[in-house]
């Protein structure tokens, strides 16, 4: 005779095999909530989804649409079973990418996320250099504010990511690259415009142009200015450095920002703080999932490139 707990795991196991199936079509529920849309994404019949839907909601013993509108909505069950959905397709294609990867490492994909900032010169130069050695080797680029990469890596979105500062999170393991130095910059005509060096406590009657809260510079402009006992007075915020110094070229407020380089921005002077402030550039993975050959051979030519200064 079976036990009551062997019989629950017997259907259930039965269950999850009538499941296990259909889970591309009840992630595609969730993203259309339509079932024409669901099976023009799946790439199959409407009959063939509406057959598919009954059989599943017969051996789960619950209906999991309703109707809405012109479309339908998902029952709590359904959604349960869609949120799962999603995270086995992900493992799945997780699962595909690294042993299609493992067999042909030379023509894999690399998913980078990194600062506006370092798209100038700083990814430009490590991809250059990487695909000189393995040319067949595919990057998507992501670009966005450090708290974005940040959680973005977390998510699974991203395989790597360059940031400043380096994020405290437990899962993500870093390596600091490069130390960058932090400077004012002004309008070319303002009265800080000649000098050798400034103090940030000298900034306190300035109007700042800064970038949204979520960026590393800003967190750094924020902690310079409070050490030194103010708060910047915002003229305008945005989401790119190149914006930022525009701004200050047009004369609307200072910045604190990365050295511009190569040459000097159009109607921007740069001076440097007293004392020097500088953030760590670093790239970070997460910790303990397999890498891709492709993305371990990025890693590691990103920390020998930074090892040889």
């Amino acid at each position: 005779m079976h036990s009551a707990g062997r019989i629950d795991a017997v259907t259930y196991d039965s269950l999850s095999a009538q499941v296990a199936p259909h889970l591309p079509l009840l992630a595609a529920l969730r993203e259309t909530r339509n079932v024409t849309r669901a099976a023009e994404l799946l790439g199959v019949p409407q009959p063939t989804v509406s057959r598919r839907l009954a059989a599943l909601a017969d051996a789960l013993g619950a209906p999991l649409t309703v109707p809405d509108g012109r479309g339908i909505r998902l029952t709590r069950a359904a959604e349960l079973l869609a949120e799962a959905a999603e995270r086995g397709l992900a493992a799945v294609e997780s699962g595909v990418r690294l042993a299609r990867e493992e067999v042909a490492p030379e023509s894999g994909h690399v998913v980078l996320g990194f600062l506006h900032l370092l798209g100038r010169s700083l990814v430009p130069s490590l991809l250059r250099g990487y695909r000189a050695r393995f040319p067949g080797v595919r990057f998507t680029l992501v670009q966005g504010s450090r708290q974005d990469m940040v959680a973005r890596l977390v998510d699974g979105e991203l395989d790597l990511a360059l940031v400043a500062p380096l994020p405290s999170v437990p899962s993500l393991a870093s390596a600091g690259l490069v130390d960058e130095e932090i400077l004012l910059s002004v309008p070319a005509g303002h009265h800080l415009a000649g000098r050798r060096s400034v103090r940030v406590a000298e900034l306190a009657a300035e109007e700042f142009v800064l970038l949204e809260q979520g960026y590393g510079v800003r967190t750094l402009t924020d902690e310079l200015c409070a050490a030194a006992g103010f708060t910047p007075r915002i003229a305008f915020e945005g989401q790119e450095s190149d914006t930022v110094r525009g701004l200050v070229a047009a004369g609307l407020g200072v910045a604190l920002l990365p050295r511009f380089g190569p040459g000097t921005p159009a109607g921007v002077a740069e001076v440097p703080l007293e004392p020097r402030p500088y953030r760590k550039i670093g790239l970070v993975w997460r910790a303990e999932e397999p890498m891709t050959p492709a993305v371990a051979g990025f890693r590691d030519h990103v920390l020998a490139t930074a090892a040889k200064g």
